[in-house]
């Protein structure tokens, strides 16, 4: 039976489980985000919702505390390159009942270890996860127009296009960029536009863009900082329409984040004695 209400993170715990195991034992945020919203029949209200300015979806914040509740009880494991997948302790378990208490039994076993620390605000638990994301956004959306306009141009190129030119108007909150993409033996037209918007990008501003690639692109990419409806996600691939490659705030924090564009990120080494080593000398 489909939910009517937003989801809690205990609700996606299972479904997250399920399409893990469904997928082959893995899947990447963007396959669990779909997959589970299909599993619990989600309404396009639900999950247009945003979580305060974005850039995720209220169903996706919690999606990523349901994934950090997850691997905590040694259920799930990812990658680098934020791929999930099952481990055998994972596939052990067999209902909702069974996940959700091992949850809470976790949670309860790590309030009672480190007393000093409050384990009452779920959004500590997701805040390495996603925080850097949010702190990216506001700055992107607090740049002027030449500055974003630039950076726009700096991604197109380190993402491999070349021939990069503005053909929009500087000024006007957003950008309109041509490029070409060289792909073996073939090369594309490609034309993009930029938005930096806090909220959501309806199927109307889809069709405008799709309107201005006639005779003029091979294929059209549209990059927001904010998210798509769900409308327009259909729009961006409708038959008969050129097709649309839609990359929304989180997915653009993501290139910029693999492309070493303004985030820096670290690994922490740890050293673990082992005794039995020694104890073989």
């Amino acid at each position: 039976m489909p939910l009517v209400s937003m989801p809690t993170y205990k609700d996606l715990l299972w479904p997250t489980l399920k399409v893990l195991e469904d997928k082959g034992g893995s899947a990447s945020n963007e396959e669990l985000s779909e997959c589970v919203a299909k599993f619990l029949e989600l309404p396009d209200n639900i999950l247009e919702a945003l979580h305060n300015d974005g850039p995720l979806s209220e169903v996706d914040y919690r999606a990523a505390w349901a994934r950090t509740h997850l691997k905590m009880i040694g259920a799930v494991d990812n990658s680098e390159r934020g791929v999930w997948t099952i481990t055998d302790a994972g596939r052990r378990i067999v209902s909702a009942e069974e996940v959700r208490q091992k949850v809470q039994d976790k949670r309860a076993e790590r309030r009672k270890a480190k007393k000093q620390r409050q384990f009452s605000s779920d959004d500590e638990d997701v805040e390495v996860e996603i925080g850097w994301e949010e702190k990216l956004l506001t700055i992107l959306r607090g740049l002027d127009p030449s500055k974003f306009e630039r950076l726009c141009q700096r991604l197109m190129r380190e993402s491999g296009f070349t021939k990069v030119e503005v053909t929009g108007r500087s000024g006007d909150g957003g950008i309109d960029c041509a490029g070409v993409l060289r792909v073996n033996l073939l090369s594309f037209r490609i034309r993009f536009q930029s938005k930096r918007y806090s909220g959501s990008v309806g199927a109307a501003e889809i069709r405008n863009f799709q309107g201005a690639l006639q005779g003029r692109a091979d294929k059209g990419l549209f990059i927001t900082t904010g998210r798509f409806t769900k409308d327009a996600e259909r729009e961006a691939v409708r038959d008969g329409a050129i097709a649309i490659d839609l990359i929304d705030g989180a997915e653009l924090c993501r290139l910029l984040k693999n492309l070493k564009l303004g985030v820096r990120t670290e690994t922490v080494e740890e050293a673990h004695v082992q005794s039995e080593f020694f104890e073989a000398i």
